[in-house]
């Protein structure tokens, strides 16, 4: 079946840096996307990739954050830097198949495939 497993996820001050994969399996070719959840609010779409590597951020990561994927190992990163407190929250990454280009962020009800999530606190 198909998997999904985040890690990475930690507490760092503000400014700092964090780095978070999502292991991929038996999925092929999937869109995927970071999906950010405070622990009270909604979970938004921070970052996605879709075919031809294109990506997209949301503006509130814009500059800050990297999403990329290493397509031989099936794993997707999110590099996140110069962090801020509101970044605060539960990361998930997310497949959907079969993948089209968009170009835009899509809902989480757009994803079919989650993993488990991973906390990334950033404190001042």
């Amino acid at each position: 079946q198909v998997r999904l497993v985040e890690s990475g996820g930690g507490s760092v001050h503000v400014g700092g840096s964090l780095r978070l994969s999502c292991a991929v399996s038996k999925i092929r070719s999937p869109c995927m996307g970071w999906f950010r959840q405070p622990s009270d609010g909604d979970r938004e779409g921070i970052a996605s990739i879709e075919p031809r590597y294109s990506s997209t951020y949301a503006n509130s990561v814009q500059g800050r954050f990297t999403v990329s994927k290493d397509t031989e190992k099936n794993i997707l990163f999110l590099d996140m830097k110069n962090l801020k407190p509101e970044d605060t929250g539960m990361y998930f990454c997310a497949a959907r198949s079969p993948c089209s280009y968009t170009g835009r962020l899509l809902p989480p009800t757009e994803y079919k495939y989650w993993g488990q999530g991973t906390q990334v606190t950033v404190s001042s």
